[in-house]
């Protein structure tokens, strides 16, 4: 059998590991959610999910933190609604893609695809 038809799969393979790493390494979990950018939500206001049913970018001179990770907001009115009561607010399933973790994997999020369902983000 030709072994150049092993080398390829095995190659692409290897490529698709090496670059699944690149990303984990290029992210971070400062607490129980993932993070981009420094702030979990790559930095949007979770509360104006909500309020504006819309992705909003947060600032980071209104921030919060909440088990172990950053969140931004937009106005300061919703950083006190957050504190108030973050675990109404904070994303589901740590910040990864739904569809991900019930097929049993972790998958980053576009903030600008969101769902509320059952008042949970």
């Amino acid at each position: 059998m030709n072994r150049r038809h092993h080398v390829l799969p095995t190659l692409a393979a290897f490529a698709v590991a090496v670059a699944a790493t690149l990303f984990l390494v290029s992210t971070a979990w400062a607490g129980e959610f993932f993070e981009r950018d420094g702030a979990a939500l790559r930095g949007h206001d979770p509360v104006a999910y909500f309020t504006d049913e819309r992705p909003v970018k947060g600032s980071a001179e209104h921030r919060a933190d909440y088990k172990g990770s950053s969140f931004h907001f937009s106005p300061k009115a919703n950083r006190d609604a957050f504190v108030a009561g973050p675990g109404k607010y904070a994303h589901q399933y740590g910040g990864f893609c739904a569809f991900g973790m019930a097929g049993g994997y972790k998958a980053a999020t576009d903030p600008a695809t969101f769902s509320v369902v059952d008042g949970k983000l």
